[in-house]
């Protein structure tokens, strides 16, 4: 199936910025082998530039590392360390698209991205939720997608082993967005 602006009921070309009030962008990983650990970053900025041609859109994040919050201080400060993000030296997460697709009713975002200083290819699996005015005059969109990584990958690699066997930490770490942008510009 091919994207085109035909197809997306209020599609606008031009430039829209997320809505951090109505976006979440967080993070899954096993702990303990038996359960999962989930997080988000509370600080980070998107932009959308939507094309003519939807299938030529682009989308850039920064995701600001020190933001992580996964409800206990004391986890998130070890975070915080060389352990795992290092934010003296990479203070943000980053992603830049490279390609939009569709298969099937899934909507397929190709990009890089960038933790401490390792960029690595990965597809975001979701789908788009549409565009809508709000009672304020405002147009918006929203999507969703997740995408699945391997911490070790991009040198995220601390981990404790376990008494019973395993490690604490899980390889996989899946990453969710929901995200809903307010569109600002026509396409120049």
């Amino acid at each position: 199936m091919t994207i085109t602006a035909e197809a997306i009921p209020g599609y606008r070309a031009g430039t829209w910025t997320v809505d951090q009030a109505h976006t979440e962008i967080g993070f899954s990983v096993r702990h303990l082998a038996i359960s999962k650990v989930k997080g988000v970053f509370e600080s980070f900025d998107a932009t959308v530039t939507a094309a003519s041609n939807p299938a030529e859109s682009s989308v850039v994040v920064s995701i600001d590392v020190t933001s992580i919050n996964t409800k206990n201080a004391e986890r998130d400060k070890h975070l915080r360390t060389n352990d795992f993000f290092s934010p003296d030296e990479y203070p943000t997460i980053e992603f830049r698209s490279t390609g939009l697709r569709q298969e099937g009713g899934e909507l397929l975002v190709d990009g890089e991205l960038t933790i401490k200083g390792v960029t690595k290819p990965i597809t975001l699996r979701g789908e788009f939720g549409g565009i809508a005015t709000d009672p304020w005059g405002n147009t918006k969109a929203a999507a969703s997608g997740t995408a699945a990584i391997n911490r070790h990958d991009f040198g995220v690699s601390w981990n404790a082993p376990l008494e019973t066997g395993g490690f604490l930490l899980g390889d996989e770490v899946t990453l969710t967005i929901d995200a809903q942008f307010q569109w600002q510009a026509d396409a120049e």
